[in-house]
Protein backbone atom coordinates (compact mmCIF):
# COMPACT_ATOMS: atom_id res chain seq x y z
CA UNK A 1 0.00 0.00 0.00
CA UNK A 2 3.07 2.31 0.85
CA UNK A 3 4.41 1.78 -2.55
CA UNK A 4 1.25 3.13 -3.94
CA UNK A 5 1.51 6.33 -2.26
CA UNK A 6 5.06 6.84 -3.61
CA UNK A 7 7.47 5.25 -1.29
CA UNK A 8 9.88 2.65 -2.70
CA UNK A 9 10.10 -1.01 -1.48
CA UNK A 10 13.62 0.22 0.80
CA UNK A 11 11.73 3.28 2.21
CA UNK A 12 8.60 1.04 3.03
CA UNK A 13 10.65 -1.44 5.07
CA UNK A 14 12.71 1.35 6.46
CA UNK A 15 10.21 2.72 7.55
CA UNK A 16 7.92 -0.34 9.62
CA UNK A 17 11.53 -1.17 10.86
CA UNK A 18 11.68 1.96 12.73
CA UNK A 19 7.65 2.07 13.54
CA UNK A 20 8.38 -1.46 15.46
CA UNK A 21 11.97 -0.63 16.90
CA UNK A 22 12.23 3.02 17.31
CA UNK A 23 15.92 4.33 18.17
CA UNK A 24 17.46 2.05 15.76
CA UNK A 25 20.69 2.59 14.13
CA UNK A 26 21.68 2.41 10.50
CA UNK A 27 23.43 -1.06 11.28
CA UNK A 28 20.76 -2.45 13.23
CA UNK A 29 17.85 -1.74 10.82
CA UNK A 30 20.05 -3.18 7.85
CA UNK A 31 20.04 -6.06 9.40
CA UNK A 32 16.58 -6.31 10.20
CA UNK A 33 15.59 -5.76 7.09
CA UNK A 34 18.19 -7.85 4.89
CA UNK A 35 19.42 -4.03 3.22
CA UNK A 36 23.17 -2.66 2.95
CA UNK A 37 23.64 0.25 4.75
CA UNK A 38 23.59 2.24 2.05
CA UNK A 39 20.23 1.01 1.27
CA UNK A 40 19.03 2.39 4.49
CA UNK A 41 20.70 5.32 4.21
CA UNK A 42 18.96 6.13 0.81
CA UNK A 43 15.66 5.15 2.83
CA UNK A 44 16.57 7.43 5.17
CA UNK A 45 17.06 10.05 2.79
CA UNK A 46 13.23 9.55 0.92
CA UNK A 47 11.93 9.33 4.30
CA UNK A 48 13.04 12.76 5.61
CA UNK A 49 11.98 14.02 2.41
CA UNK A 50 8.32 12.95 2.52
CA UNK A 51 8.50 14.60 6.00
CA UNK A 52 7.87 10.69 7.36
CA UNK A 53 11.04 11.20 10.09
CA UNK A 54 11.32 13.49 12.43
CA UNK A 55 14.51 14.25 15.09
CA UNK A 56 14.12 11.45 18.09
CA UNK A 57 14.24 13.49 21.73
CA UNK A 58 14.92 9.97 23.45
CA UNK A 59 17.79 9.12 20.85
CA UNK A 60 20.00 12.67 20.22
CA UNK A 61 21.22 12.47 16.53
CA UNK A 62 18.81 9.82 15.32
CA UNK A 63 15.51 10.08 13.88
CA UNK A 64 11.97 8.05 14.77
CA UNK A 65 9.27 7.41 12.20
CA UNK A 66 6.50 9.59 12.23
CA UNK A 67 3.10 8.01 13.05
CA UNK A 68 0.94 6.45 10.39
CA UNK A 69 -1.83 8.52 11.27
CA UNK A 70 -0.29 12.19 10.91
CA UNK A 71 2.61 11.35 8.50
CA UNK A 72 0.57 9.14 5.92
CA UNK A 73 -2.22 11.83 6.04
CA UNK A 74 -0.51 14.55 5.40
CA UNK A 75 1.51 12.69 2.03
CA UNK A 76 -2.35 12.14 1.03
CA UNK A 77 -2.91 15.64 1.91
CA UNK A 78 -0.30 17.21 -0.03
CA UNK A 79 -0.56 14.60 -3.15
CA UNK A 80 -4.28 16.05 -3.04
CA UNK A 81 -3.54 19.21 -3.77
CA UNK A 82 -1.16 18.29 -6.31
CA UNK A 83 -3.61 16.57 -7.84
CA UNK A 84 -6.09 19.74 -7.68
CA UNK A 85 -3.51 21.59 -9.35
CA UNK A 86 -2.41 19.22 -12.38
CA UNK A 87 -6.59 19.04 -12.92
CA UNK A 88 -6.63 23.22 -12.90
CA UNK A 89 -3.74 22.77 -15.26
CA UNK A 90 -5.26 19.99 -17.43
CA UNK A 91 -8.66 22.37 -17.59
CA UNK A 92 -6.05 24.78 -18.84
CA UNK A 93 -4.89 22.48 -21.57
CA UNK A 94 -8.40 21.52 -22.84
CA UNK A 95 -9.14 25.41 -23.06
CA UNK A 96 -6.02 26.04 -25.24
CA UNK A 97 -6.68 22.95 -27.43
CA UNK A 98 -10.15 24.38 -27.90
CA UNK A 99 -8.88 27.97 -28.35
CA UNK A 100 -6.68 26.32 -31.14
CA UNK A 101 -9.27 24.02 -32.87
CA UNK A 102 -11.42 26.88 -32.69
CA UNK A 103 -8.88 29.19 -34.52
CA UNK A 104 -7.93 26.46 -36.96
CA UNK A 105 -11.33 26.24 -38.34
CA UNK A 106 -12.23 29.95 -38.70
CA UNK A 107 -8.78 30.78 -40.38
CA UNK A 108 -8.52 27.97 -42.75
CA UNK A 109 -11.15 27.55 -45.09
CA UNK A 110 -9.63 24.07 -46.01
CA UNK A 111 -9.37 22.80 -42.39
CA UNK A 112 -12.84 23.30 -40.89
CA UNK A 113 -15.78 25.84 -40.23
CA UNK A 114 -17.63 27.07 -37.19
CA UNK A 115 -21.49 26.58 -36.99
CA UNK A 116 -23.64 28.54 -34.71
CA UNK A 117 -26.71 27.88 -33.41
CA UNK A 118 -28.77 24.28 -33.46
CA UNK A 119 -30.50 24.74 -36.92
CA UNK A 120 -26.35 24.95 -38.73
CA UNK A 121 -25.46 22.36 -36.45
CA UNK A 122 -28.39 20.03 -37.69
CA UNK A 123 -28.21 20.84 -41.06
CA UNK A 124 -24.65 20.07 -41.33
CA UNK A 125 -25.58 16.42 -39.41
CA UNK A 126 -28.13 15.58 -42.23
CA UNK A 127 -25.68 16.53 -44.73
CA UNK A 128 -22.80 14.17 -43.32
CA UNK A 129 -25.25 11.71 -42.56
CA UNK A 130 -26.23 11.94 -45.68
CA UNK A 131 -22.80 11.18 -47.74
CA UNK A 132 -21.31 8.82 -45.42
CA UNK A 133 -19.95 6.02 -46.88
CA UNK A 134 -18.54 3.60 -44.35
CA UNK A 135 -19.21 4.75 -40.83
CA UNK A 136 -20.81 7.29 -38.33
CA UNK A 137 -19.59 7.32 -34.75
CA UNK A 138 -21.11 9.37 -32.14
CA UNK A 139 -20.03 9.96 -28.12
CA UNK A 140 -23.62 11.08 -26.50
CA UNK A 141 -22.27 12.30 -22.62
CA UNK A 142 -25.81 12.84 -20.40
CA UNK A 143 -28.89 12.84 -21.72
CA UNK A 144 -30.13 13.72 -25.08
CA UNK A 145 -33.45 15.79 -25.15
CA UNK A 146 -36.26 13.78 -26.65
CA UNK A 147 -36.38 16.11 -29.55
CA UNK A 148 -32.46 16.11 -30.61
CA UNK A 149 -33.16 12.14 -30.80
CA UNK A 150 -36.15 12.73 -32.80
CA UNK A 151 -34.80 15.59 -34.69
CA UNK A 152 -31.46 12.74 -36.25
CA UNK A 153 -33.59 9.58 -36.56
CA UNK A 154 -34.47 9.94 -39.86
CA UNK A 155 -31.00 10.57 -41.11
CA UNK A 156 -29.22 8.01 -38.84
CA UNK A 157 -31.70 5.57 -40.07
CA UNK A 158 -31.68 6.10 -43.71
CA UNK A 159 -27.53 5.01 -42.90
CA UNK A 160 -27.75 2.25 -41.29
CA UNK A 161 -29.70 1.17 -44.17
CA UNK A 162 -27.61 1.81 -46.85
CA UNK A 163 -24.98 -0.26 -44.76
CA UNK A 164 -22.82 2.43 -42.76
CA UNK A 165 -21.81 1.24 -39.94
CA UNK A 166 -22.54 2.98 -36.58
CA UNK A 167 -20.91 3.03 -32.81
CA UNK A 168 -22.50 5.05 -30.54
CA UNK A 169 -21.24 5.81 -27.13
CA UNK A 170 -23.74 6.82 -24.12
CA UNK A 171 -23.32 7.57 -20.35
CA UNK A 172 -24.49 4.61 -18.01
CA UNK A 173 -27.58 6.93 -16.84
CA UNK A 174 -29.23 6.79 -19.99
CA UNK A 175 -30.33 2.69 -19.19
CA UNK A 176 -32.34 4.52 -16.82
CA UNK A 177 -33.91 7.11 -19.02
CA UNK A 178 -36.22 5.17 -21.32
CA UNK A 179 -36.71 7.25 -24.56
CA UNK A 180 -33.05 7.42 -25.37
CA UNK A 181 -32.80 3.84 -23.71
CA UNK A 182 -35.58 2.80 -26.41
CA UNK A 183 -33.57 4.40 -29.02
CA UNK A 184 -30.72 2.87 -28.59
CA UNK A 185 -32.36 -0.45 -28.46
CA UNK A 186 -33.38 0.11 -32.45
CA UNK A 187 -29.52 1.52 -33.28
CA UNK A 188 -28.78 -2.15 -32.14
CA UNK A 189 -31.93 -3.59 -34.10
CA UNK A 190 -31.06 -2.19 -37.20
CA UNK A 191 -27.31 -2.91 -37.27
CA UNK A 192 -25.23 -0.50 -34.95
CA UNK A 193 -23.12 -0.95 -32.04
CA UNK A 194 -24.05 0.51 -28.60
CA UNK A 195 -22.03 0.90 -25.61
CA UNK A 196 -21.91 2.67 -22.38
CA UNK A 197 -19.74 3.82 -19.26
CA UNK A 198 -19.63 5.73 -16.12
CA UNK A 199 -17.67 8.34 -17.52
CA UNK A 200 -16.96 9.10 -21.26
CA UNK A 201 -15.09 11.94 -24.05
CA UNK A 202 -16.92 15.08 -24.88
CA UNK A 203 -19.69 15.31 -27.36
CA UNK A 204 -18.38 14.64 -30.72
CA UNK A 205 -19.75 12.78 -34.09
CA UNK A 206 -17.01 11.47 -36.11
CA UNK A 207 -18.20 10.61 -40.23
CA UNK A 208 -15.86 7.83 -42.26
CA UNK A 209 -12.84 8.97 -39.78
CA UNK A 210 -12.41 12.12 -42.30
CA UNK A 211 -14.74 14.96 -40.45
CA UNK A 212 -16.13 15.48 -37.02
CA UNK A 213 -18.53 17.81 -35.23
CA UNK A 214 -17.38 19.44 -31.48
CA UNK A 215 -19.03 21.71 -29.88
CA UNK A 216 -18.07 25.15 -29.25
CA UNK A 217 -18.46 24.89 -25.73
CA UNK A 218 -18.52 21.38 -23.81
CA UNK A 219 -21.04 22.91 -21.32
CA UNK A 220 -23.42 24.09 -23.52
CA UNK A 221 -23.59 22.11 -26.74
CA UNK A 222 -26.31 24.36 -28.68
CA UNK A 223 -23.95 27.37 -28.75
CA UNK A 224 -22.55 25.76 -31.89
CA UNK A 225 -19.75 23.73 -33.21
CA UNK A 226 -16.61 23.17 -35.42
CA UNK A 227 -16.83 21.33 -38.22
CA UNK A 228 -13.22 19.60 -38.61
CA UNK A 229 -11.54 18.12 -41.65
CA UNK A 230 -7.59 18.45 -40.05
CA UNK A 231 -5.89 14.64 -40.44
CA UNK A 232 -4.28 15.29 -37.21
CA UNK A 233 -7.12 16.74 -34.80
CA UNK A 234 -9.65 13.92 -36.40
CA UNK A 235 -7.24 11.09 -35.65
CA UNK A 236 -6.58 12.60 -32.30
CA UNK A 237 -10.63 12.45 -31.53
CA UNK A 238 -10.75 8.69 -32.54
CA UNK A 239 -7.98 7.93 -30.33
CA UNK A 240 -10.12 9.49 -27.73
CA UNK A 241 -13.14 7.58 -28.62
CA UNK A 242 -11.37 4.10 -29.12
CA UNK A 243 -9.67 4.34 -25.61
CA UNK A 244 -13.30 5.11 -24.33
CA UNK A 245 -14.90 2.08 -26.60
CA UNK A 246 -12.86 0.04 -25.23
CA UNK A 247 -13.58 0.14 -21.81
CA UNK A 248 -17.37 0.49 -22.06
CA UNK A 249 -20.17 -1.88 -21.76
CA UNK A 250 -22.34 -3.20 -24.87
CA UNK A 251 -25.64 -2.18 -24.50
CA UNK A 252 -26.92 -5.79 -23.97
CA UNK A 253 -24.92 -6.60 -21.74
CA UNK A 254 -25.81 -6.22 -17.35
CA UNK A 255 -23.27 -4.29 -15.77
CA UNK A 256 -21.43 -6.52 -12.53
CA UNK A 257 -20.03 -5.78 -9.50
CA UNK A 258 -16.06 -5.87 -9.58
CA UNK A 259 -15.75 -9.46 -7.17
CA UNK A 260 -12.42 -8.17 -5.80
CA UNK A 261 -13.66 -5.14 -4.91
CA UNK A 262 -17.93 -5.42 -5.01
CA UNK A 263 -17.88 -1.49 -6.47
CA UNK A 264 -19.48 -1.01 -9.62
CA UNK A 265 -17.87 0.88 -12.76
CA UNK A 266 -20.09 4.01 -11.41
CA UNK A 267 -18.73 3.57 -7.57
CA UNK A 268 -14.75 3.12 -8.82
CA UNK A 269 -14.75 6.28 -10.80
CA UNK A 270 -16.47 8.46 -8.44
CA UNK A 271 -13.93 7.37 -5.85
CA UNK A 272 -11.39 8.12 -8.87
CA UNK A 273 -12.86 11.64 -9.50
CA UNK A 274 -13.43 12.39 -5.93
CA UNK A 275 -9.52 11.95 -5.26
CA UNK A 276 -8.51 13.90 -7.52
CA UNK A 277 -9.88 16.72 -5.24
CA UNK A 278 -13.29 17.11 -7.39
CA UNK A 279 -16.26 18.57 -5.70
CA UNK A 280 -19.55 16.55 -5.55
CA UNK A 281 -21.33 19.41 -7.76
CA UNK A 282 -18.67 18.57 -10.50
CA UNK A 283 -17.92 14.97 -9.80
CA UNK A 284 -21.42 14.56 -10.60
CA UNK A 285 -21.75 16.51 -13.81
CA UNK A 286 -19.31 14.08 -15.14
CA UNK A 287 -20.95 11.12 -14.32
CA UNK A 288 -23.81 12.34 -15.33
CA UNK A 289 -25.75 12.16 -11.37
CA UNK A 290 -27.33 14.25 -9.11
CA UNK A 291 -25.06 15.69 -6.46
CA UNK A 292 -27.83 13.70 -3.78
CA UNK A 293 -27.13 10.36 -5.71
CA UNK A 294 -23.22 11.12 -6.03
CA UNK A 295 -23.68 11.36 -1.99
CA UNK A 296 -25.75 8.19 -1.60
CA UNK A 297 -22.90 6.44 -3.70
CA UNK A 298 -20.48 8.26 -1.18
CA UNK A 299 -22.51 6.88 1.69
CA UNK A 300 -22.63 2.83 0.44
CA UNK A 301 -19.00 3.05 -0.35
CA UNK A 302 -18.04 4.40 3.72
CA UNK A 303 -20.47 2.00 4.90
CA UNK A 304 -18.67 -0.63 3.11
CA UNK A 305 -15.63 0.02 4.11
CA UNK A 306 -16.72 0.92 7.86
CA UNK A 307 -15.56 4.67 7.24
CA UNK A 308 -16.98 7.07 9.40
CA UNK A 309 -15.30 10.21 7.19
CA UNK A 310 -14.83 10.42 3.19
CA UNK A 311 -10.77 11.15 4.29
CA UNK A 312 -10.92 7.60 6.54
CA UNK A 313 -13.02 6.29 3.74
CA UNK A 314 -9.76 7.14 1.17
CA UNK A 315 -7.57 5.55 3.46
CA UNK A 316 -9.14 2.55 3.76
CA UNK A 317 -10.04 2.18 0.17
CA UNK A 318 -6.03 2.73 -1.13
CA UNK A 319 -5.35 -0.28 1.84
CA UNK A 320 -7.69 -2.72 0.35
CA UNK A 321 -6.28 -2.10 -3.52
CA UNK A 322 -9.63 0.01 -4.55
CA UNK A 323 -7.95 2.72 -6.05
Amino acid sequence: MLEALGLSVHGVAVYQALLDEPGSGIDQLAARCGLTAQQVSAGFDELADLMLLRASDDHPGQMRAVSPELGLADMLARQEAELAARQAQLALSRAAVTRMVAERAVTRSDGGERLVGMDAIRARLEQLCAVAHTEIIGVQPGVQRPEDLDAGEEHDFQALARGVGMRTLYQDIVRNHAHVFTYAHRLLNLGGEVRTAPVIPQRVVIVDRAQALVPVDPTDTRKGALHVTEPGIVAALLDCFEQAWNTAVPLGAVHSEDPTTGLSGTERELLRLLGTGLTDEATGQRLGLSVRTVRRHMASIMERLGATSRFEAGLKAAQHGWL
